[in-house]
């Protein structure tokens, strides 16, 4: 299998890393063919050395500089920007071989674009990105059968379905993030730090202050609705504190 990750610095990014250097360790033949990052060169350095990438780009023109320098006596190939994540995406230089699959992991709308590129390029698209389809998903609506859920929510739901699009409700847990236990009052003055609490996980810092403010559980109710054709009225959304479900069908 040939594989780009995008987003591969990010916690889901070092995640999908582990789990191929696992599958690796048990003889599975998986490729990294791409890898790229915003702006930590010193981490996407490391990776780049350990998993031998056709080439690794990042977001960050001061961290394509670095980056360059330290993978100059390698022949990894560094790229920078947007054109870097598209590269990674489809993998259009000649001299590489196209990536069967492609992990988005990207932060953010600027992860549309390449949810785009891959699917249309012909590779099975493993979406960890809400925005692609928070903002795009009637363009990625003809590619839904190339598209696996990543996020964790969705990736339950679509192995309780397991094919099955005769459901009555889909179900989306929430913990309620940072601010649950809050009154209206105390909301007035909360802080980032505050809002970087995640009672129950830790993650980006967008993906953490999204969820105190519940606009995280937003994207996700459009992901679904995308994702799986269901209208709003289909899908409810509920408090549960403990995180031990991530999502539920009713059929």
């Amino acid at each position: 299998m040939r594989l780009s990750i995008l987003g591969s610095t990010g916690s889901i990014g070092r995640a999908a890393l582990e789990v191929v250097e696992n599958l690796q360790a048990q003889e599975f033949d998986i490729n990294i063919i791409a890898l790229t990052g915003g702006s930590n060169a010193a981490l996407l350095e490391e990776q780049a050395r350990r998993y031998k990438p056709k080439f690794v780009s990042v977001y960050s023109e001061a961290a394509y500089r670095e980056l360059r320098t330290r993978l100059a006596d390698t022949d990894i190939d560094v790229m920078c920007g947007e054109e870097g994540n598209l590269r990674a995406a489809t993998s259009s230089i000649s001299k590489y071989t196209s990536a069967e699959f492609v992990l988005n992991a990207i932060v953010g709308s600027a992860g549309l674009a390449p949810s785009i590129a891959a699917v249309q390029s012909g590779a099975v698209l493993a979406l960890a990105n809400k925005e692609s389809l928070v903002c795009g998903g009637e363009l990625l609506k003809p590619y839904m059968s190339k598209i696996l859920p990543v996020d964790s929510e969705h990736s339950a739901i679509y192995q309780c379905l397991d094919g099955c699009m005769c459901f009555n409700k889909i179900i989306l847990t929430a913990s309620g993030g940072a601010f649950r236990d809050f009154t209206a009052e105390q909301l007035k003055t909360v802080t980032r730090a505050q809002a970087l609490r995640h009672p129950n996980w830790d993650m980006g810092a967008k993906v953490t202050v999204d969820s105190a403010t519940m606009l995280n559980k937003g994207f996700e109710f459009i992901e679904a609705m995308h994702l799986f054709g269901a209208s709003p009225a289909q899908i409810e959304v509920v408090i549960h504190r403990q995180s031990i479900l991530h999502s539920a069908v009713e059929f």
